[in-house]
């Protein structure tokens, strides 16, 4: 399997305290946790925006079977076209794990369809994550709940389609729930949104919630090799429409 995790990593660039935080990067840390547990059954790959090409031009997606997706306060910087390659890579196949504020990404709401706007309290809430389709594989192994001691809180109403499988619910310690692990098909291919990360808190250090992205990402791999109909930059319709 071959697994691509792309982070804007502005954060850690332009605050110290992140950048303690995650020494290896917001992607580092993730790509670290996915070594671990797949070792030499997986190629893992990082990217960041401030790459040429954000580091996800066609080169880079052809070797792509699972792409791995945070980010944050850069939206709005990724050009169209990469987005519309992205885009069609997924409806072709390519395996999708979105993470946290990736929620806001042009990318997923994109697919979506939708805002993807939620409630937000920064801080550090106590956050409870609930199993609430205990047989699907992406719960495998996750405790029942699993407990985030501290983290930015996202909760209802959130502007996201309706869930092809909800797997998880989160409770916060201020009372609010939030649909926090929700997965969809577009085209030939699977999406997997996962609410728990924020860049202030600890999250991704945490071995349940490594566990999670794991098993999400298994889930999400292509069961066939990906085709790769890209869109052509000058052609905003796209290649469904050729």
């Amino acid at each position: 399997m071959r697994i691509l995790v792309f982070n804007e990593n502005h954060h850690e660039l332009t605050r110290p305290g992140i950048a303690a935080r995650f020494p290896l990067g917001i992607h580092g840390t993730l790509a670290a946790a996915l070594r671990e547990r797949f070792g030499a059954d997986a190629e893992i790959t990082t990217a960041t925006q401030d790459q040429p090409g954000y580091g996800l031009g066609p080169e880079e997606l052809d070797r792509t079977d699972v792409l791995v997706w945070w980010s944050h306060l850069l939206h709005a910087e990724m050009d169209d076209g990469t987005v519309a390659r992205l885009r069609s890579r997924v409806l072709a196949g390519m395996g999708l794990v979105v993470l946290h504020s990736g929620a806001g990404s042009k990318l997923f709401t994109a697919l979506m369809g939708t805002s993807c706007d939620r409630r937000w309290r920064h801080g550090e809430d106590r956050q409870l994550v609930w199993t609430v389709k205990p047989g699907h594989p992406i719960a495998a192994g996750v405790p029942n709940p699993l407990v985030i001691p501290h983290d930015e809180m996202y909760g209802e109403p959130f502007d996201l389609p309706d869930p092809d499988e909800l797997v998880f619910i989160s409770w916060f310690s201020g009372g609010e729930v939030l649909r926090s692990g929700a997965c969809y098909h577009r085209g030939a291919g699977k999406i997997f949104y996962f609410s728990p990360g924020d860049q202030e808190c600890p999250v991704y250090h945490q071995p349940e919630v490594q566990h999670v992205i794991a098993n999400a990402v298994r889930w999400a791999a292509p069961s066939a090799p990906v085709a790769s109909p890209y869109v052509d930059a000058q052609s905003p319709e796209g290649w469904w429409a050729r």
